[in-house]
């Protein structure tokens, strides 16, 4: 579905349409200042751009829950939730904005209840919750069960819910759009608006906005084994990289414990929450040695290394459908829950279990290995959604502050307001970008309220006639003319002749993106799965550098037919993928310690007195004098982490 017209000014333009850009759409509508705005016969012009169609997003695919303390079961506190959240994050999470997740958490369960989110119900009708990893009661003593859920299905409930809500808005959807460029003020200090590829036309569009949300999702496809769908691609993440933003701890990335072996596919957390034992090939219980007192509910980081240090040991497994393959997973054990209650509050781990793997998991083990979840790391963001750039202090004439950029918001999992460090507790992924998304588009609400398009209209003004409408006019225009080369295909491109000259692999007009990021894939998950060392990234840095990244330059596509070309869009999507991998191998590299997701082999220990700070990466300004033969691309400075109640100590679970 695309827009009957397109606006010539947009008060707001949200980027994405999962949990975050949805609950974003539904904050800004709902948000007084626009209600008001309403009475006066003024109606705000959103438009909401998504790749997919909404009901494709990946918010879709979360099965477990949604973190929040109602203490419907057990007795709970926020402040309990908080103390969790800040633990499990191994002290890199910024405690003021985690107190809010904490605090605001159990009023953003209610909304979506009174959305139409169809939670599963407790004996008496309350909305039932069950444990999860690294919650507990009493700042760090016995789990709790904090996870509200609608069986194994609560993502799906959750999107369908806010979808249905933004349908009945009148919310106005650019369905199966690509945005390809963010395009900021020359002093990136203002947003100007987002160029848009209409991938069933194949026409580029310039899409003018007051006020811009990225809310793109993850980019799990970095890694061969990745629990994401196909379409998280970093997209986000990558093009405030390219309009010279900065990304914050883009090195901290989740592997989930128990993906499917070899396909990636995620089984929830609430398997293990239901009575679900990880076994070696021994048929050890071993969490209970990793984590005593908290075993398989131990944090995702630490269930995921544990897993790993099983399959170094030897203890490991092959998978049944390869048993003369590596021994490189470990057993989920099922078999103690019972039957007809598995099928009632696990039905989807079920289902995926023996549609993908042809095991009965009520009688079999099921073969599980850490598979790449989730990017704690992003854009940057206030609590109200703003997206900023860190400024450290030069130490003489200027003090480290926040340069917020006017206009610009982002909400979800491609941004970082560092509620999760360096390692996110399961069931706060929702949770953060509902409660996130929706303040802001609050806050976007309060700034669309001082200046809407609608009211300039009515006194006779344009708000076409904007100073930042040529920069995305200008934008737009070069993006057509590369849409243009990439479907003219391979045939006399100096890109591809000059990688070719080079020798890189595969670089030649038989090369596809989804050969490369296969590519990719492989060369990722060796440097910096659940492990690394500066050998391996280094390994993985020179890969890009002589092979992927002119390889990817040089992609062009296989039929020139505008309309659906799909391999069009996949093309953006690799070198998405390509930047953001060097940027997170460079981020990785520059973090000489272990925290959290992030196990540093040759540094083994947290080093608080060096690296209690946030990552900040961004390219590096070719404007700059000083950087004409730089080591790098990349510039990585150090935010301070906001301590406010729990000051750091020894992570034990």
């Amino acid at each position: 579905m695309s827009p009957k017209q397109l606006e010539d000014m947009y008060d707001a333009v949200i980027v994405g349409a999962g949990a975050a850009g949805l609950s974003a759409a539904l904050g800004l509508l709902r948000s007084d200042r626009i209600r008001e705005l309403k009475e006066q016969g003024l109606d705000p012009r959103i438009l909401v751009i998504s790749k997919l169609q909404p009901l494709r997003s990946h918010t879709g695919s979360a099965e477990g829950g949604i973190a929040a303390s109602l203490g419907n079961i057990d007795r709970d506190d926020w402040h309990w939730h908080y103390y969790d959240t800040v633990k499990g994050g191994d002290w890199l999470v910024d405690q003021d904005a985690a107190a809010l997740l904490a605090r605001d958490a159990p009023a953003t369960v209610i909304r979506l209840e009174h959305d139409g989110v169809a939670f599963s119900r407790t004996g008496d009708g309350h909305i039932a919750q069950r444990r999860f990893g690294g919650h507990t009661a009493e700042f760090g003593g016995e789990p709790v069960r904090r996870a509200a859920y609608a069986a194994d299905r609560i993502g799906h409930q959750i999107l369908h819910s806010l979808w249905q809500q933004c349908v009945a808005q009148g919310v106005e959807f650019a369905e199966e759009w690509y945005v390809t460029d963010l395009v900021l003020d020359g002093s990136r200090s203002h947003v100007a608006g987002v160029v848009a590829y209409d991938t069933h036309s194949g026409a580029v569009h310039a899409v003018h906005a007051r006020n811009v949300l990225v809310a793109t999702g993850g980019a799990g496809r970095l890694f061969r084994t990745t629990s994401n769908s196909w379409d998280l691609t970093g997209d986000g993440m990558a093009l405030a990289l390219a309009a010279g933003l900065q990304l914050e701890d883009v090195e901290f990335v989740q592997f989930h414990p128990t993906g499917l072996a070899h396909t990636g596919i995620l089984l929830s957390e609430a398997a293990r929450a239901e009575g679900g034992v990880l076994r070696n090939a021994d048929g050890e219980a071993f969490m209970a040695r990793y984590a005593p007192g908290h075993a398989d509910l131990a944090a995702r980081d630490v269930v995921s290394r544990s897993i790993m240090a099983e399959v170094d040991a030897g203890r490991g497994v092959a998978d049944p459908k390869d048993p003369d393959g590596p021994k490189d997973c470990v057993w989920l054990d099922m078999t103690g829950i019972d039957g007809d209650h598995m099928e009632a509050v696990l039905p989807q781990v079920v289902e995926t279990i023996r549609d993908y793997a042809n095991i009965d998991p009520t009688t079999q083990y099921v073969p599980v290995k850490p598979t790449a979840h989730y990017t704690m790391g992003g854009i940057p963001i206030t609590t109200d959604g703003e997206v900023y750039r860190w400024i450290p202090s030069d130490g003489e004439t200027s003090d480290a502050r926040r340069d917020v950029v006017e206009g610009l918001y982002a909400a979800g999992e491609c941004s970082c307001v560092s509620v999760h460090g360096a390692n996110r507790l399961g069931g706060n992924s929702l949770l953060d970008a509902c409660l996130f998304g929706t303040r802001a588009g609050e806050a976007i609400a309060a700034r669309v309220a001082e200046s809407p398009v609608a009211q300039i209209e009515l006194e006779g003004g344009d708000p076409a006639d904007d100073e930042y409408a040529p920069l995305v006019d200008a934008a737009a225009r070069t993006r057509e003319d590369e849409a243009k080369t990439l479907l003219a295909g391979n045939a006399g491109d100096d890109a591809a002749d000059a990688a070719d000259a080079d020798g890189g692999a595969d670089a030649t007009s038989d090369d596809n993106p989804y050969r490369l990021l296969a590519d990719l894939g492989v060369a990722m998950e060796r440097a910096v799965a659940v492990r690394c060392t500066a050998e391996t990234i280094e390994t993985a840095l020179a890969m890009l550098r002589d092979d992927l990244v002119p390889r990817a330059a040089a992609l062009r596509a296989h039929d020139g037919t505008p309309a659906f070309n799909q391999e069009v869009t996949a093309i953006w999507e690799a070198r998405h993928l390509v930047a953001l991998a060097e940027a997170m191998l460079r981020a990785s590299e520059s973090r000489a310690e272990s925290r959290g997701s992030l196990r540093r082999l040759d540094f083994p220990r947290r080093d608080d007195e060096r690296f209690l700070a946030h990552s900040m990466i961004e390219l590096r300004d070719d404007r700059d004098p000083q950087a004409a033969k730089p080591r790098t691309r990349h510039d990585v400075s150090w935010q301070p982490v906001r301590i406010v109640d729990y000051p750091p100590k020894a992570r034990a679970y």
